[in-house]
């Protein structure tokens, strides 16, 4: 894991100026995940703009599988909700979408994209970085992007040896990239091995783009086939890799039908559209502005019609730079679009250090908040004293690392990427006097919200600390969603106390 004591700072070209925010964009929510509308050249073009703004992004290329691991893994899930672009991978979607009512415009495939990128990159002079697949598979993918592309400035490839995520030599890697500079960033892990580690590195590394790209990079080495062009049209090109690798993936593609054939289902079933009655209310107009937040009132139909029709006022709650307040009590119907536009706009607002909650939503709303598995992504408010209260909290929110008058140590809210270092130089003290004091302790995290894996490699950091100093270290009184994500690392036991 990275060295927690000193973090190296962000390298790269020279800062340019921030990329404009634009209004939210589109997408339709499928199982819980925004997949934005955009075609092949849309998604090209929005990568040189995000190039251009020199800030670090992250994009992920979503298909059938990504979203089945996401309702079991909490933190792929908060990955793919976080992406700046999650694109439709995979025809399957692009059918569900029409299956929803809001039908994606076509899919937006990995192995598509990056050769466009590669292309771009060569006009415009970018660097790409490869980054994963053997040894022998990225020399030889490199060579033939070489001949292709004979323009190209390719910044370097690296194929780190194949261990466990949490077991990489992350400092290594990541002083590869920095060396080299790149503007794009493949990374080719495999999922959700991929989407993890950029999400732990994509803001300390300053890469414009990092893009999880898959079996891409055996494509590119001539490694292996893609399907005939019929049969990418047709939608069969996972038929197509199931011939060629049909041990490996029957039994992924067997348990993702399954899965996936019957959440969807459960989402159209809850989704379905009643019939449009012309009086339904339309206007979602703030009905109460103050310096500090905005209250909207969502419609009776809350859809992409009423998105598009009150596109004015919707755009004052995705600029605005004040918490929004959504009044859903009317609500008796949304859809996968307007589901998605409140995940994009919840994304917004946190990102800009303000709050959306979710005033009064009805059943329906909370039906679908409960198939997504998004209970605790949104906050929520009774009325609009409650969602004041929230907001306050939010703002208010202690240090992620607190001490009793016992001198006992608590970690609450988020340990992500994004304050690893606060919380290891706010630990790493109080440990080592508690490791003096005691054989064995604990760090109180009933307030921990969410972990991601960077925070999982913070606490081995503290574990090990405390067993060099022949101390025994535990984390007591986990909640659900830290669980699993220990889970899935296959820490729990060795990192919780209250495990029998």
């Amino acid at each position: 894991m990275p060295d927690m004591d000193e973090m190296p700072a962000k390298a790269g070209p020279a800062p340019a100026a921030p990329l404009r925010q634009p209004p939210i964009s589109p997408s339709v929510a499928i199982l819980g995940v925004p997949l934005d509308c955009l075609t092949l050249a849309e998604t090209v073009n929005r990568i040189d703009e995000m190039i251009t703004s020199r800030q670090p992004h992250y994009i992920v290329t979503a298909n059938v599988d990504f979203l089945v691991q996401a309702r079991h893994d909490v933190e792929l899930r908060r990955i793919l909700l976080n992406a700046r672009l999650a694109l439709c991978d995979g025809t399957p979607l692009v059918w569900a979408s029409r299956l929803l009512g809001n039908p994606l415009p076509e899919r937006v495939a990995g192995s598509d994209l990056v050769p466009l990128l590669l292309e771009l990159a060569a006009r415009k002079g970018y660097r790409p970085f490869f980054l994963g697949g053997t040894p022998e598979v990225a020399a030889q993918a490199v060579a033939n992007v070489r001949r292709l592309y004979p323009t190209l400035d390719v910044a370097g490839y690296y194929s780190p040896p194949f261990k466990p995520m949490l077991e990489m030599d992350h400092d290594e890697i990541a002083q590869r990239i920095r060396e080299a500079k790149p503007d794009l960033l493949f990374v080719c892990f495999g999922c959700p091995k991929s989407e993890k580690w950029m999400a732990m590195h994509y803001e300390s590394l300053g890469v414009p783009v990092s893009i999880g790209v898959g079996a891409t990079i055996d494509f590119l080495a001539e490694q292996k086939k893609r399907a005939p062009r019929w049969m990418q049209r047709a939608g069969l090109e996972w038929t197509f890799r199931l011939m060629q690798e049909p041990r490996r993936l029957g039994p992924r593609y067997a348990t993702d039908l399954c899965d996936f054939s019957s959440a969807i289902l459960a989402q159209w079933w809850q989704m379905r559209a009643p019939a449009h009655d012309a009086n339904t209310p339309e206007e979602p107009a703030p009905i109460l502005v103050e310096p500090t937040w905005l209250r909207f009132r969502a419609p009776e139909r809350f859809d992409a019609a009423s998105l598009q029709r009150n596109d004015a006022s919707w755009r004052v709650a995705s600029e605005a730079k004040r918490h929004c307040l959504i009044d859903l009590a009317g609500v008796r119907f949304i859809d996968s679009v307007a589901f998605g536009f409140l995940m994009r706009l919840n994304k917004r607002l946190r990102s800009s250090g303000h709050c959306l909650v979710l005033v009064t939503p009805g059943d329906c709303v909370r039906r679908v908040l409960r198939l997504a598995r998004l209970e605790d992504y949104f906050l929520v408010a009774s009325d609009a004293l409650e969602a004041k209260e929230l907001i306050w909290q939010c703002q208010e929110a202690s240090s992620p690392v607190s001490v009793d008058l016992t001198g006992a140590l608590a970690w609450q809210g988020e340990v992500t990427a994004a304050n690893t270092t606060e919380v290891w130089n706010l630990t790493k003290p109080r440990l080592d006097i508690l490791a003096r004091q005691h054989s064995q302790f604990s760090i109180d995290i009933s307030n921990l919200r969410f972990i991601d894996s960077s925070g999982v490699g913070l606490m081995i950091r503290a574990w090990r600390r405390a067993r060099e100093r022949d101390a025994t270290l535990y984390f007591a009184s986990a909640q659900p969603n830290v669980r699993n994500v220990l889970r899935l690392a296959k820490l729990e036991r060795v990192l919780l106390r209250d495990i029998s």
